[in-house]
This record gives structure tokens, sequence and C-alpha cells, in this order.
């Protein structure tokens, strides 16, 4: 029975069930505080994507093919880098419609359109109406470490018109990190981070580019926090080596650095100058593989 002449324990009470609730919601959106992220991390599962590209030779239709017979959850489609047609071909040929089709077929996710040939504005409307996703895209030259704050803030401000097409596409906007770019060292990534205040942008993460300046990738993971929209699996090695469980790389600690900032996309092993189609299949399985093994030991750590 209530206790109606204590108003304040009643009061307690009622502040009491509201933050359970709100510790529930925050939970279920994986927006956790510090004080709840061990059990975050427990709970984090990884999931997996796989790029257009590795299957340039094909077209559209059985590179998704390929991508979802692998056992990968999402897609991320490519355009004109080293000549890889998909992109334009779903732009030109299938339309977001057409697109929808493919993946519905292969029971695929879209994850991202990669628009370094051709600029995001180009595809936004295209990625909208497929259900929407993340556009991967550069950053510019390098800075000077004295002139990086300036000039990070300068770059941020410069893609408001692409991020007004993201709020009206319902996408999301990824800067990747690359050698010889403004984004690409430890402090870049902490000057974007403490400048960008839009939640339709955020960055992607190369390893191979960071392992090129020596950098930790655990480090960059941490410094880029909700901030890291796209993760490539993808280390410095030559040929199918530049893929998990192939080069020298453990991507263990990588992947626990993933599961500790509860990173909600997806992995997505990569490499680039890829193999013909039927050698691709074995690599990309065996990265799968490779990754799936990492998120079991990170998990169990």
């Amino acid at each position: 029975m209530r206790d109606t002449n204590h108003p304040s324990i009643e009061r307690r009470r009622f502040l009491s069930g509201l933050a359970g609730g709100a510790a529930a919601a925050l939970g279920a959106r994986g927006l956790l505080t510090s004080a709840t992220a061990p059990a975050a991390e427990a709970r984090w599962k990884m999931r997996l994507s796989a790029s257009t590209i590795n299957y340039s030779r094909l077209p559209v239709e059985a590179a998704c093919r390929r991508i979802a017979g692998l056992g990968f959850e999402a897609v991320d489609v490519w355009s004109a880098h080293a000549g890889c047609p998909h992109l334009d071909d779903v732009l030109n040929r299938l339309g977001a419609d057409g697109l929808k089709e493919v993946l519905a077929k292969n029971k695929l996710k879209l994850y991202a359109f990669s628009v370094y040939s051709g600029g995001y504005p180009k595809y936004a409307e295209l990625l909208g109406k497929a259900g929407g996703g993340v556009a991967v895209r550069g950053s510019d030259g390098a800075a000077d470490p004295k002139e990086l704050t300036p000039r990070m803030k300068q770059f941020i401000e410069g893609l408001k018109p692409e991020l007004e097409l993201a709020e009206k596409y319902d996408s999301y906007l990824a800067i990747e990190n690359h050698g010889g770019a403004l984004l690409n060292t430890l402090d870049s990534f902490k000057a974007f981070v403490e400048i960008n205040r839009s939640p339709r942008l955020g960055i992607a993460l190369a390893p191979y580019h960071l392992q090129l300046e020596k950098a930790s990738v655990e480090e960059a993971i941490a410094a880029c926090g909700k901030q890291l929209f796209f993760f490539y699996a993808w280390q410095h090695a030559p040929g199918v080596g530049q893929l998990p469980g192939h080069g020298p790389t453990d991507f263990t600690p990588w992947i626990a650095a993933l599961a500790k900032a509860g990173y909600r996309w997806y992995v997505n092993p990569f490499m680039h100058d890829e193999p013909e189609p039927d050698a691709m299949d074995p690599a990309l399985a065996k990265a799968r593989d490779s990754l799936r093994r990492s998120a079991a030991k990170a998990a169990a750590a």
C-alpha cells in the first residue's frame, strides 16, 4: 500500500524508476555511460560487410551475389575508383529500386557508397532512395601541425552542403584517413572529433594508412569514439596480405578496441588490387573466419 504521508519517498521511487528506464533505453541505443561500458563491451557483436570493388571485374549483381554467398551481412558499393563500374551502373541502369531488388534477393543490407570518384552529391539522392547509408570520401591535403585545428575547422565547415544532403536523404558522411591527407594522424582525429558537431558526420578508419605512419590503431579507434562510422579491416602488406588472416597483423586488439568503443557499424575486410573473382572468394572467406576468431578472442579476454 502506498504511503501518501511521505511524498518524498514516492518521489525517490519515481525518479529511481525513471533512471532505470533511461538506462535501459540508452543501453538499447548503444549510448551507455563509462560506468556501464564493461557490460556493453561484453554484449558487443561484430557485424561484417564487404566492398564491391573487390569484385570490380564482375557486374554489381554478381558482386553482391558472391559477397552474400560468403556470409557477409551488408555491402559497400564503390564508385569508379580504379575503374570499378558498380555505383555508376546502379545510378544509370538499376536505379534505387533495382539496387534494392538486388540486395533483397541476396539478403544483403546496404551499408555504404564509397564515393572517392564522383563525390557524394552525385550519389546522394540514390543513396537516400535506396534506403540510406554511409557515404565514404576523403579529406583535404595535409596540414602543418601548427595549422591543424584551423584547417580542420575550415574543412568541416566546408562540408555543410554535403551534410545538408545527408540530412535530406537520411544518410551519413564518413571521412577516410589517408597518407598525405589532412586526416591521418592521432592529433588530426582528435581535432576532427572536437570540432565536429554534426551527428551525420564521422570517420572511416583505414589502419593500412595508420600503419604507414606507425600510429596506434587502437588509440585512433578510441579517439574517434562514437564518431567512427566505417572500419576497414585492412593491414599494410602486399597483395592479399592486406586482408585479415593473410598478412602479419593480429586484428584481435583492433576488434577489442572496437568493442570497447561500442562501435555500432560494420567491420569491412578490405584490399586494393584484388585478384580475379575465383581467387577473391577464398581470400575473403579466410579473412572472414580470421575476423570471427579475433572477435571470439577479444570477447574471451
